[in-house]
């Protein structure tokens, strides 16, 4: 009698149990995988839960996100990438550049793809073409490389007189010879030397601006999505040195940068979210085209420009999209 009541309970266990597995299955699960850390990205993470909210997804209720960040160790992302294929994630969502859309694709040719691109994604292998992405990939393009030419123009305008560009680097990064490649050709194009700092760490950042007084730049620029960590860091150090720098995103410009001019990142990330409701409601990464911004920020800092001794030109005020005073 015992032993048939134990079978029962047993029998009752493993029925629990898999009704609790079949409800776990229920519930999406979206994988999102960053080359940067987390902290900067708390705002944008909220625009992808606004996002995948409108479309009826609620985090922690009808959709679970499991999160991988690699920290700036951009050698990891292929393992953060086959765990997230390990654990049968529904979607991946990558950011941080297009290497981390690679490591994804590499882990997996059936789990859908959706990325945060930096570059012409078609170039870079991800999709067969940015209407018809084709595979199990597709995502928003953020333009990291072709709006190099306006930023240089932009520091151009600010200081008319300047004869010579800096560029804060970060050698770890893998898009970095890119990048420098893009503003080397955009400074050529105006008749300015560019000069090269590489930094990856904050003792790094720090001896980069100290050495800008003998390199006796009229300006700098700063793109990469590992300084956006460091944003703090870098304005406050820009403000020390009395140099003029353009940044690739807002977020500098609101902590007492001088002016940006990119894409929006929240507006991204929103987009990012209705691609995975989509999917997550049956669409295919092959049928829904890449995305490319139709608009982007211009944002100037009237008060940094002030505190340099600037006037900012009334062409550029004209085309601002938001003037922080």
């Amino acid at each position: 009698m015992i032993r048939r009541e134990l079978l029962l309970v047993a029998a009752g266990a493993m029925t629990v149990a898999s009704g609790l597995r079949a409800e776990q299955k229920a519930m999406p699960v979206v994988g999102f995988l960053h080359a940067a850390s987390p902290g900067p990205f708390v705002p944008y993470l909220e625009a992808l839960r606004h996002s995948l909210g409108d479309a009826g997804y609620v985090e922690g209720q009808n959709v679970a996100i499991e999160y991988r960040w690699a920290e700036g160790r951009f050698d990891r992302l292929p393992e953060l990438a086959a765990d997230l294929v390990g654990r049968g994630v529904d979607v991946i969502v990558t950011s941080g550049g297009n290497f981390s859309a690679l490591a994804a694709k590499n882990a997996t040719s059936s789990i859908p793809i959706v990325f945060v691109g930096g570059g012409d994604p078609v170039k870079a292998g991800l999709v067969a073409s940015l209407a018809r992405p084709g595979g199990n990939l597709t995502g928003v393009n953020v333009f990291a490389f072709e709006l190099w030419g306006k930023r240089v123009e932009l520091i151009s305008e600010l200081v008319p007189g300047a004869r010579a560009l800096a560029q804060l680097v970060n050698p770890k990064f893998p898009d970095a010879e890119r990048d420098t490649a893009a503003v080397q050709e955009a400074a050529r194009a105006k008749g300015l030397v560019l000069r090269i700092l590489k930094a990856s760490t904050e003792s790094d950042i720090d001896t980069a601006f100290a050495s800008l007084v003998d390199l006796q730049a009229g300006g700098l620029l700063v793109g990469d999505p590992t300084y956006l960590a460091r944003r703090e860091q870098i304005v406050a150090l820009a403000a020390r040195y009395a140099v003029p720098t353009v940044y690739d995103w807002r977020e500098y410009v609101a902590v007492g940068g001088l002016i940006s001019y990119g894409t929006s990142l929240t507006d991204t990330y929103r987009n990012v979210g209705t691609y995975v409701a989509k999917i997550l409601k049956g669409a295919k990464p092959a049928d829904l085209p890449v995305q490319q911004p139709t608009t982007f920020e211009l944002v100037v800092n009237l008060k940094t420009a002030t505190a340099l001794g600037l006037t900012v030109p009334p062409s550029i005020l004209a085309r601002a999209d938001e003037v922080i005073e």
